[in-house]
Parts: structure tokens; sequence; C-alpha cells
């Protein structure tokens, strides 16, 4: 009996923090307890534990086993803790050699007969272990391909609790490990991306959409049932650039702590994310009772959040945007602690005019009442709107626009979204931003970026008028620079200033 040492990692929002595995075994009345603020799931993993090494072969010993998790004090949350306590115990007994193990990080869930089961955040996990100087991980089968995806790191999958014994045991005397083998799964299929060539008429709308990609500009669109809205804002990810190597890592990592599908190569594209409008705070921002998970704005890192009916949606779940918006993350506190989730996505709403939805052109056919149409938007409520750079009446489409020719493919557009996008790369170079909706507004108040009077003519007079508040001016001055940048220019010139001001306004006066 004695004192057996591994190592794991557990996970603090999207980071992992490595953890070591402490199994300390001694003469006294039978008893297995973890301490190391482990969580409920955790804390459950000695019937686990006893049961997998009994049914593979390695029952412990009855006596009193005392495993810690270390540092104390940060919580343990989850199943994925369970191979490295088995571990840390087999060593303690010297089933398995305590000098292999002890630099090895174990990562998994056991079953009851002995199996190593999938967990999720294994990707955050082994690139917190990498960063720490871990070279050598045991990650169950199923999540061996996204172990994998961290360059530097020897991964060793593992789908049985004897199996693992049994290739301690064979290292501990120098002779050859036969290989794993792990199913060949299929490869998985791109899904193919809806294209803006679907969409009839709205050239008004196709360009705010153009300018919303190619400037990372937030997007509100206002019409009737039928006119298009939602086919726009699910064709906006077609337009937008690939994930660089550094993004994809992170929407991979969310990807894989949220648990949704298989993670077993890199995101590339912008994920697309649309929770539905009866969608709680919690849903929304992240958070949960026991478990803390990311939500939607974190799942949609990178991409597009997409709320459709937005007026739909209660007042006060909306309102918890605003300071995720302007930060690009979201601090979820609970009573384990403070959770901090990347959020940078880019916000389409889209809402009916009123509540029957027909209030379009002279109105004719809405049986609203004046009030309920003027009530019915103002469920998204000031503060929230000011934050959005685009805002646009899409109307039903006519008959004309049914006979005309299909508009421009995604292809084309994205094209010169991409040669924008890299225009603004060069101008932000060096700085923590490198598209113009995320520019802070006094950067573009301030040479060199300051146009000159007689450009801002138009926007200066709202500010004045108070049309505009001061974000809204800001917002104004970032979508002029986009919309020079599409149309090649060095710097907005005075009618790139007044679209803009007309697309952040366009609403109100369809209203």
């Amino acid at each position: 009996m004695g004192l057996g040492r591994t190592r794991s990692v557990g996970l603090h929002g999207v980071d992992g923090f490595l953890v070591e595995v402490e199994a300390d075994i001694a003469s006294g009345l039978p008893a297995f307890t973890v301490s190391g603020r482990a969580d409920a799931a955790c804390a459950q993993a000695p019937d686990r534990v006893k049961a997998a090494a009994a049914n593979s072969g390695h029952p412990l010993a009855q006596r009193r086993v005392t495993v810690n998790l270390s540092p104390a004090s940060v919580p343990k949350i989850g199943s994925g803790f369970d191979l490295a306590i088995v571990v840390a115990a087999l060593a303690a007994e010297g089933r398995v050699p305590g000098r292999l193990v002890e630099q090895v990080v174990h990562l998994g869930e056991l079953g009851l007969d002995g199996s190593v089961r999938s967990v999720r955040g294994v990707l955050p996990a082994v690139i917190a272990a990498a960063r720490a100087g871990v070279r050598h991980v045991v990650v169950p089968v199923a999540n061996a391909a996204e172990a994998r995806l961290v360059d530097g790191m020897q991964v060793h999958p593992v789908a049985w609790l004897g199996e693992l014994v049994a290739r301690y045991r064979l290292l501990a005397t120098g002779r050859p490990v036969p290989p794993v083998e792990e199913s060949v799964l299929p490869v998985p299929v791109d899904p193919v991306l809806p294209d803006l060539a679907d969409v009839v008429g709205q050239p008004e709308a196709r360009l705010a959409l153009e300018i919303a990609a190619a400037g990372a500009h937030h997007l509100y669109l206002v019409g009737p049932p039928g006119a298009g809205k939602s086919m726009l804002a699910e064709r906006l990810p077609s337009l937008l650039p690939s994930l660089d190597e550094r993004q994809s890592m992170e929407v991979t990592a969310i990807a894989s702590i949220v648990g949704v599908g298989r993670v077993d190569r890199l995101i590339t594209r912008p994920p697309f994310v649309a929770p539905h409008h009866g969608a709680s705070a919690v849903a929304l921002v992240g958070g949960g009772s026991g478990v803390v998970q990311p939500g939607a704005i974190t799942q949609a890192h990178g991409g597009v959040l997409f709320l459709d009916e937005a007026a739909e949606f209660k007042p006060g779940v909306l309102q918890t945007l605003r300071q995720p918006l302007e930060s690009g993350h979201v601090t979820v506190a609970r009573a384990l602690g403070s959770f901090r989730y990347p959020c940078q996505f880019q916000l389409v709403l889209a809402a009916n005019p009123c509540p029957c939805g027909m209030f379009s052109g002279k109105g004719a056919a809405c049986s609203c009442s004046v009030v309920a149409r003027r009530s019915y938007l103002t469920r998204i409520a000031g503060p929230l709107m000011d934050r959005v750079d685009i805002q646009v009446h899409v109307p039903a489409p006519s008959r004309a626009a049914l006979v005309g020719g299909a508009g421009e493919s995604s292809d084309v557009v994205a094209a010169r979204v991409r040669e924008a996008r890299a225009v603004q790369a060069g101008r932000w170079r060096g700085r923590p931003y490198a598209v113009n909706g995320r520019v802070p507004g006094p950067e573009l108040r301030r040479s060199p970026w300051r146009l000159p009077d007689q450009r801002t003519h138009e926007i200066d007079r709202a500010i004045d008028r108070g049309q505009l508040s001061l974000r809204g001016y800001d917002r104004c001055l970032r979508l002029a620079w986009t919309i020079a940048d599409l149309g090649g220019r060095s710097s907005p010139t005075r009618d790139d200033v007044g679209l803009a001001l007309s697309l952040r306004q366009q609403t109100e006066l369809a209203a």
C-alpha cells in the first residue's frame, strides 16, 4: 500500500487547467473518498471506479482509499476524471508502474464493465496539457481523433481499463505494446451552404447583407412574413471567409465542450446558431444549475447568431445581449465560481412589423391597432437596437421580382467580401481587431482616420438633432468605411456616409 500519482485536466469555462490526481491507500475500514471540490458527477467516481476495476480483473484492495484532486481550490466538473482516479489508485497498489503514469494525462469516464467512455471537452483539455508541458495523453478511443488535433502530443487511445493496465505492464518490462484498434469512421461530408442566388429580388437587403458580411456588422431585418428575412440570414455564413487557425481552434474547442456532433477535425466555417424565440436567458448567454454550460452566443463565437421572430423573445432575454455585443465575451457567475466564455459573433435579428405581420406598404391587410403596432417592435428595446449597425426594411417581393433573373450567387459576393476584408486586415494590422465592425469609435474619430467635416455633414446634423447617439454615430462611421472598402475607395466619400446613415434609419423611415 502507498501513494500513486497521475494527471488529468479540468475545465473552467473554455480553458483547461492541469489537475494532479493523488491516491493514498492505507489501513483502516474500507472507504473511498474524493477530495478537491468535486461536483456531483465527479464525487460519484468511487462507485464507478471500484466496479470498473473489479470487472477488469484488477479489484482494488478493501482498504481506506483517499483521492485528492489538486488544486483543491478549483471546482472539478464532470466524469472525465474517472480514468485518472483509477490509474492513481492502481499505481498506489503497485498494479501499474508509478514512474510511467506520473507524467501522463488521463481523460475518460469509466463504465461499470471497465469500458472507457468518451467525454466532452477533450480538445481544450489536451490544449491545456500541451501548454503545461505534458507530451503524453490517454483518451477514450472515441476522442482520439479530436485529441490528435493538437500538435506535439502523443495520443494513446484506450477502450478498456484492463487493456490499459496490460499496456503499462508491457511498457515496464520493455516489451512492445500492440497498437489499439480504432474503428474507421466515415469522413463527414461538409454541408452545402444555401446560396444567395435563391433569394428573390430584395436588392437593398442583399446589399445590406453584403456590407454586414464585409465588415462584421450586426443586422436587423424587419418585414412581412414570406419576404425572405430568414433566407437572407441563413445565407450570411456563405458570404463569410473561412476561420483562421486560431479561430478554428477556439470554435472547435467550444463545439467539443458543448458536445454537439462529433469533433474529429477543425471547424473552418463560421458557425450559424439560431435558438428558438422561447429560449431563456441561460440558454442564450450560458450558465445552468450544477453544470455550467456555454450558451448560444458562445456557440456562435466566430460566426452568426440569428434570432428569428426577435420581437417574440422575452425583452429581458434580449437585453442580456447588450454587454456581450460590446465586449466579445460573457462572464457567468455561479456558486461554483465565475466562468468566462468568448462570444464574438455577428448578430442578425429578424422580426415582423406588427403582431399579425401584415403591416407593409399601405398596411391595408393589417388587422392590428395603432397601439399594437407601435408596442410590438418596441419589445426590442432601444439600447439593444442602438448596437445594431444595419437596420433594413424587407418588403414583400413583387411579381416583377418573381419573373426577373436570379441575383448574384454567394460565391460572387463572397469574393468581394474577401477583398474588402483583406483591405481591412491591412489597415488594422497590429491591432486586436481586423474588421471595421469591431473598431472602437474613438479610433475613427481621430487622426489619421478622422473624415473631413464636409463628408460627415449628414451624421453630424443627425447627432445634433438627437436622431443618433454617439454609439450610433460611431457605427455609421464603421459602415461608411466598409462601404468604401467594397467600392475600392481608400476612404469614405460623403455618399458612403449618407448610405451608412440611411441603412441605419431605414426601418424608422419604413414605419
